[in-house]
């Protein structure tokens, strides 16, 4: 579930308000405040394990590309719902 944006330490990462993952193929949702109001940005990731060390990619091969297309439209549905409550005023 999403949580209402915290302010930041000045040295904290800024971290997605969503993320969504199938597999190895990771979307992470970014709310960015502008003059109208809030908008998403989406970036899609493919994580792996190189020895013993996790990694992340934005490459994604053949088998990778149907879960592609699933993560980017839930990260889209979330959005779309969410823009819609906070355009109405009924935010979560």
């Amino acid at each position: 579930m999403a949580t209402a944006t915290q302010p930041r330490k000045a040295d904290a990462k800024p971290k997605p308000v969503r993320e969504i993952r199938l597999g190895k193929v990771k979307a992470a949702v970014w709310e960015n405040q502008t003059e109208n109001g809030i908008r998403h940005n989406v970036t899609f990731s493919r994580i792996y394990k190189d020895g013993n060390e996790w990694k992340s990619s934005g490459s994604f091969g053949r088998d990778e590309l149907p879960l592609l297309c699933k993560v980017a439209d839930m990260a889209h549905s979330w959005i779309f719902e969410h823009g819609q409550d906070a355009e109405s005023g009924n935010g979560t």
